[in-house]
């Protein structure tokens, strides 16, 4: 059974760069392409970006298999690690990972990770 998991991250950006790109790289790297017909094939998931002061910070909540975490985890990493992404348009967003780290669903959260454990 699918159980709902956090993760945050925090990019370093151009202040122009569109902040939707590190979600669309987490979206091809755990459904293949950001442009898919529901449901996510192993991991459903939501991506929310966030600018502040220090950057902006990712909040990325996902379902998958309690065994499955892991690996979840790492392709959400390597994805941001990877530092860009090419758009519909054929524009190259960049970013830089600052950090990342996992983090415990919030109350707030709990019912919107429901819905994606379900698929």
């Amino acid at each position: 059974m699918r159980q709902a998991f956090a993760h945050e991250a925090l990019v370093e950006m151009p202040s122009d760069a569109d902040t939707r790109a590190p979600g669309a790289a987490v979206t091809v790297a755990l459904c293949g392409h950001w442009d898919h017909p529901p449901p996510c094939p192993d991991a459903p998931h939501h991506t929310a970006a966030v600018r502040t002061p220090d950057g902006v910070r990712l909040r990325i909540l996902f379902a998958t298999e309690p065994p499955g975490e892991l690996s979840v985890r790492r392709r959400i990493e390597e994805a941001l690690r990877a530092g860009s992404l090419r758009g519909p348009d054929g524009t190259v967003t960049r970013w830089r990972l600052l950090g990342c780290t996992a983090s415990a669903v919030t109350a707030a959260e709990t019912a919107h990770g429901a819905r994606l454990a379900e698929g």
